[in-house]
């Protein structure tokens, strides 16, 4: 009979007893450990003290790896009470063990404010590079698995991306398998809405642990040879087609009576030594949209009504690309957000010839619908360097806004037509090539309301989206290795 070893927090102890009463209702449970913070003395009987700094750090997943004596090794990464479903760990084990799986993981159901919730997870590819991908809060490792990828730990000392190491050195080797069914019950701790979780890893705050998952992220790159050196391709503006606008700005809408007047203004008030126009593709509005736009009169301003149904924002952004009045770069402006003052276009078009770039990422700062200031405040997006942005892309989830690019390459490349993750698709196919530029002041009022097409998603959409954006990644792999 196959057995565990179990880890779990000792940080509430009263919480930590009633988790070590329900694993040792399991016969397959050998030895429970309790990961302590240091200088604690207290324990539970039939338990073994590990003192650990973090559970999150390299030091503590080489005390795991030492004392994973079973077949397996359960890590749960919460103290809040984990209640384990009818024969849930026998279930686990079973498909670890036919699937040959360096570790499993399962749908859970979530209670948050006192309310039973299904919380289905998604399943693990190549792609699924994030470091907040959610597994859940209970791992099956097999324990060889877990110490051979402990024994390739060499020369990292992690403070923060210790388990998020470990489970990329596993997945180098044997499959991390997503269990569809529920099979555990934890609390759920952190309630925000979707809106809100999305931005931590551009928060100020959480820097640090940001730069040791970079290094962590990279060196899996250069190990399953996706990793791309800082060598970039040239591009020669001067060359190839004309264009009558040096640049547009490109405004996919839909129903954004509210918002897309100001957005509107906030380009028209551009000032510049070029020629640039505006491009509105109006995805048939019934909101009164089509009419607000319509009160514009400004030659520069070009009113795009699709003769097609079937398209999403990156739809209307190709048709916005490929209309005969583009100018040589397509600038990116969101129907409810505004530039920050009337030099913004300027400076983005300078950058591409400054830089050498195909595209251009600015920094934003969050605020309310009034346009007042929201944490996380200003979001620069310091997780891109010319060095290395092309590789931590395929890690984060996101690029930065606004974003600009330089038209024929774009044309080339094309978007994809969805209304989610289309920029960062681009993003991470432009970066295999070409250099992204970036601009470190203020370019866009980025504001957060109810109406924002990510403010609060369910667990369904979110699983949608977040399975997108990993099969993004996983397609960038796939072409990057073949680029080496």
């Amino acid at each position: 009979m196959k057995k565990i070893n179990a880890f779990i927090l000792f940080t509430q102890p009263e919480q930590a007893v009633k988790t070590v009463e329900e694993l040792k209702q399991s016969e397959r449970v050998k030895k429970i450990y309790l990961l302590t913070p240091e200088n604690v003395t207290e324990t539970i009987a039939g338990c073994k003290n590990i003192a650990i700094d973090t559970l999150q750090s390299t030091d503590t997943i080489r005390k795991i790896a030492e004392k994973s004596s079973a077949d397996y090794t359960l890590i749960y990464q919460k103290s809040t009470v984990l209640k384990l479903g009818y024969f849930a760990l026998e279930r686990m084990l079973r498909i670890a063990e036919d699937a040959h799986a360096g570790m499993v993981y399962a749908d859970y159901y979530a209670v948050a404010n006192g309310e039973k919730k299904n919380h289905p997870v998604i399943d693990y590819q190549e792609g699924s590079l994030r470091d907040d991908f959610n597994f859940g809060s209970l791992l099956v490792y097999n324990a060889k698995a877990l110490k051979d990828a402990a024994k390739r730990m060499k020369t990292e000392s992690y403070q923060f991306a210790g388990l998020y190491d470990l489970r990329l050195k596993v997945s180098q080797h044997h499959p991390l398998v997503h269990i569809n069914e529920y099979l555990y019950t934890e609390m759920e701790e952190d309630t925000r809405a979707s809106g809100q979780k999305i931005f931590d890893y551009v928060d100020p705050k959480n820097r640090a642990a940001q730069v040791e998952m970079e290094q962590a992220c990279t060196q899996h790159l250069k190990d399953v040879g996706a990793y791309l050196k800082p060598s970039f391709e040239k591009i020669d503006f001067d060359k190839g087609s004309s264009f009558e606008y040096e640049a547009s700005v490109i405004i996919p809408v839909r129903n954004r009576i509210k918002t897309i007047q100001d957005a509107i203004a906030s380009v028209l008030m551009q000032k510049t030594d070029f020629k640039f126009n505006l491009i509105i593709v109006d995805n048939h509005s019934t909101d009164g949209t089509t009419e607000a736009i319509r009160e514009f009169q400004d030659e520069r301003l070009i009113h795009v009504i699709p003769n097609r149904d079937d398209l999403g924002i990156g739809g209307c952004w190709n048709m916005g690309v490929h209309h005969a009045n583009c100018g040589k770069f397509a600038v990116q402006l969101d129907s409810d957000d505004v530039y920050s003052d009337e030099n913004t276009l300027q400076k983005i078009v300078n950058a591409f010839y400054e830089q050498n770039c195909a595209m251009v990422v600015g920094t934003y700062q969050m605020t309310n619908f009034a346009m007042e200031e929201i944490p996380p405040g200003i979001i620069d997006h310091r997780e891109w360097t010319p060095d290395n942005g092309r590789n931590n892309a395929l890690r984060i989830n996101g690029l930065g806004a606004p974003r600009a690019f330089y038209t024929p390459v774009l044309r080339d490349v094309k978007v994809p037509n969805t209304s989610y993750g289309e920029d960062y698709a681009l993003g991470l196919n432009i970066s295999r090539r070409y250099q992204i530029g970036r601009i470190y002041d203020v370019l866009y009022l980025c504001r957060r309301w109810e109406d924002n097409s990510d403010a609060s998603l369910d667990i369904v959409k979110m699983n949608a989206h977040n399975t997108y954006k990993d099969r993004i990644r996983t397609w960038e792999l796939q072409a990057r290795k073949e680029m080496k």
